[in-house]
């Protein structure tokens, strides 16, 4: 899951390849996406899974949760909404 700088926005997406979905969503990859429009570039929960079967059901459990959920879940993990991605090297 993502957020923006005030954590006011919630996003919830699945990918094989979490460090260049991020890049993608911080560097604005697609500039007219949700994620550009919102600001959305700060990694604040993941969860690694080896089938994509699984991974896509656990994705849709999660984007059915109300926001309280959700929140529940980022601050179990993650408790001051910190950046997980903020030490990653994307050069």
């Amino acid at each position: 899951m993502m957020s923006n700088r005030t954590n006011s926005v919630i996003y919830t997406g699945c990918t094989n390849d979490l460090t260049g979905r991020v890049y993608q969503h911080k560097f604005k990859y697609n500039p007219k996406s949700f994620t550009a429009k919102y600001n959305v570039n700060k990694l604040v929960y993941y969860e690694v899974f080896y089938s994509p079967w699984d991974m896509i059901n656990r994705e849709k459990q999660i984007k059915n949760l109300v926001r309280r959920k959700k929140i529940e879940l980022i601050e179990k993990n993650n408790p001051h909404w910190k950046d997980l991605s903020e030490d990653w090297d994307f050069e």
